[in-house]
């Protein structure tokens, strides 16, 4: 089969879910990882021919894709701040949004990593709380060489997924420390004793960063099938009459781990900016502001301790 003929039949069949030019992108995605061509090849090169090889592959992908299967469980992964990551639907994909809580809290370790090596010290700790994938704790840890990060989830299948992520060649070459991560339920701290013991041991941390759920029950009907079909719903969504649940758990933690002036960022729903952000303002926190997205959304909201 031509690749011109291969691509212009996929993207129809996935106009329904997608539209024309999303449509495009995914099938692009699928030639690029199977095929290795570009958007542009099957225009320079209308005669390319498909490998036969290659094409059960392509059959069997497009199949899943018309479910509405997302492209990358699919491939089996997901790019996130410069890294490739492991995913499937054990875990949430990586979105281009949160890679905005990972610059923001990003910055805040370079901050730390400057005012320690003043005072002779190294070993900025950070706390990634419902870590998923790990693709925060990984590109932090990855990003921050001597950087000590702990991701904690309540699901044993997506800390499988984050601690199975293949970075070992680069934490070999930068030095950097893989992420450590532990199994429990945000939600059932209530003081320090209840805390997982690798925290404990850990002392302060100096960073806290988490996308926790925050969908609400009554959007879900809102969201594409793609996404609420075949995403974690644990990772996804919340009640609507306790719509900042995993909030109130997160400022109760980083009253507990944070440091004095330590940094703390979390994603958020756009619809809770001001309850979100008054939430930590009430629970004793400095500096809190919301920060918004690349549309212009309140995204995140961002504090010190």
């Amino acid at each position: 089969m031509l690749l011109k003929d291969f691509i212009s039949g996929s993207v129809g069949g996935l106009e329904f879910l997608y539209g024309h030019e999303e449509a495009k992108s995914v099938v692009f995605m699928l030639c690029e990882a199977c095929l290795g061509t570009k958007s542009y090849t099957h225009i320079i090169e209308p005669g390319y021919e498909i490998p036969k090889e290659k094409q059960p592959f392509l059959d069997a992908a497009m199949k899943r894709l018309e479910t509405g299967e997302p492209i990358q469980y699919v491939l089996g992964y997901a790019d996130f701040a410069g890294f490739r990551f492991k995913v499937d639907p054990a875990v949430l994909i990586p979105r281009p949004e949160t890679e905005l809580l990972y610059r923001m809290s990003g910055e805040a370790v370079a901050r730390r990593m400057r005012m320690m090596a003043a005072y002779g010290r190294t070993g900025v700790k950070v706390l990634d709380l419902c870590t998923g994938s790990g693709c925060i704790a990984w590109s932090l840890a990855l990003s921050y060489p001597g950087t000590k990060v702990v991701g904690v989830d309540i699901s044993e299948a997506a800390l499988g997924i984050a601690r199975g992520q293949d970075f070992g060649r680069t934490v070999k070459k930068s030095g950097a420390s893989e992420p450590l991560f532990v199994q429990a339920d945000v939600l059932s701290a209530s003081d320090d004793a209840s805390l997982p013991d690798e925290i404990c041991r850990m002392g302060k941390f100096d960073v806290l960063v988490s996308n926790p759920p925050y969908v609400r029950e009554s959007e879900k009907s809102l969201m594409r099938k793609n996404v609420c079909g075949f995403e974690p719903e644990l990772a996804l969504f919340v009640p609507d009459d306790d719509p900042l649940k995993f909030y109130r758990a997160i400022a109760l933690w980083a009253g507990m781990v944070l440091a004095d002036g330590g940094s703390g960022f979390v994603e958020i729903n756009e619809a809770f900016g001001p309850q979100t952000a008054r939430l930590f303002m009430d629970s004793g926190f400095l500096n809190v502001g919301t920060v918004k997205d690349f549309c212009g959304k309140n995204r995140f909201v961002r504090f010190t301790k």
